[in-house]
């Protein structure tokens, strides 16, 4: 009978224990939350997004997964696209302008070969000075299917016309322009999309998404084009 007596059911430990362990397993709950939560923040910070290739040759950015894979779609697209911004011109968008923007999708060591073969390309008109009304289109007829001729490194075949317009001649005059293009993957875009973007420069950053870069291009027959993929030629 002494156990019922109310003083020491007052004195008894065991209900304060009880209620401090419930409340020390509520604080360790909350603190392995909080851990997990930072945690996934920090990997989220630490581990930057990865580029994948639709079957369309549409590009999305998607939880990393490092390879230098590319969809033939995609490297065909990049590869047309590319070509078809970079020569094509006129008065209202000058070759300087275009050259400026699109080069960003142009391997750093084969930027000049490639910018004086487009001065070239049309000895009649000057890339710096384009006279009024005067205009160049490049027209694509087809693009092959990439080879693969190393480690994220392709080759397509072009097969184009260059068109080039004057004030005087709008028949226009057509110069063949097959050539093979070697692209090759990148780990982050060279593109960037500055405030108030010409619609030119939203079209190459998109075409920058893809993460490939043109390094090389060479006559439709050269047979030595591809030997040495990881340089341009000099």
């Amino acid at each position: 009978m002494q156990i019922l007596k109310p003083e020491n059911r007052k004195n008894n430990p065991l209900p304060l224990l009880a209620v401090g362990t419930f409340g020390l397993h509520v604080f360790t709950l909350l603190l392995l939350i909080f851990n997990g939560s930072m945690l996934q923040q920090l990997g989220r910070q630490l581990t930057p997004q990865s580029l994948v290739q639709l079957v369309d040759g549409r590009t999305i950015t998607v939880d990393p997964q490092p390879n230098l894979e590319r969809q033939p779609e995609a490297i065909r697209r990049f590869v047309g696209e590319t070509m078809s911004l970079m020569l094509t011109w006129s008065d209202q968008q000058p070759p300087t302008q275009v050259w400026e923007i699109t080069s960003q999708l142009v391997a750093d060591n084969f930027k000049q070969k490639l910018k004086s073969e487009i001065t070239n390309l049309n000895p009649d008109s000057q890339f710096e000075n384009v006279n009024r009304g005067a205009e160049n289109v490049l027209v694509i007829q087809k693009i092959s299917q990439p080879t693969e001729i190393g480690n994220g490194q392709w080759k397509v075949e072009m097969f184009a016309n260059q068109l080039v317009f004057s004030g005087y001649d709008r028949l226009g005059k057509s110069t063949s322009f097959n050539k093979q293009v070697l692209v090759r993957a990148i780990d982050e875009p060279a593109t960037y999309l500055p405030n108030a973007a010409l619609p030119l420069q939203f079209a190459a950053y998109r075409l920058g998404e893809a993460r490939l870069e043109i390094y090389n291009i060479c006559e439709i027959q050269d047979k030595n084009c591809s030997v040495n993929p990881n340089q341009a030629l000099p």
